[in-house]
């Protein structure tokens, strides 16, 4: 069992930067390929980042050069570093976890907006 729990959420103007944290607990985090994923109002859960257990990332073409996700296996933790955003930036950020099984965080709101 996996407990994510994400914070760094609030309110940014367009350009601005915010860093969310996923802190993970009840298993062994290095194993978990870890992603950040967003949900806008009316649209469906899209991937933002992800990376690997063993550090390999991908991000969607939206966020690219914006956006930095990083893992901390020490502590536990995946962050997702967002620069420069845009006010199609807003949605709920989750974290996801995933091994042999599948594991999501309750998001954090994230809205863009002057």
């Amino acid at each position: 069992q996996v407990q994510l729990v994400e914070s760094g959420g609030g309110l940014v103007q367009p350009g601005g930067s915010l860093r969310l944290s996923c802190a993970a607990s009840g298993s062994i985090f290095s194993v978990y390929a870890m992603g950040w994923y967003r949900q806008a109002p009316g649209k469906q859960r899209e991937l933002v980042a992800g990376i690997s257990s063993g550090g390999r990332t991908n991000y969607a073409d939206s966020v690219k050069g914006r956006f930095t996700i990083s893992r901390d296996n020490a502590k536990n933790t995946v962050y997702l570093q967002m620069n420069s955003l845009k006010p199609e930036d807003t949605a709920v950020y989750y974290c996801k976890a995933t091994w042999t099984l599948v594991y999501w965080g309750q998001g954090t709101q994230v809205t863009v907006s002057s």
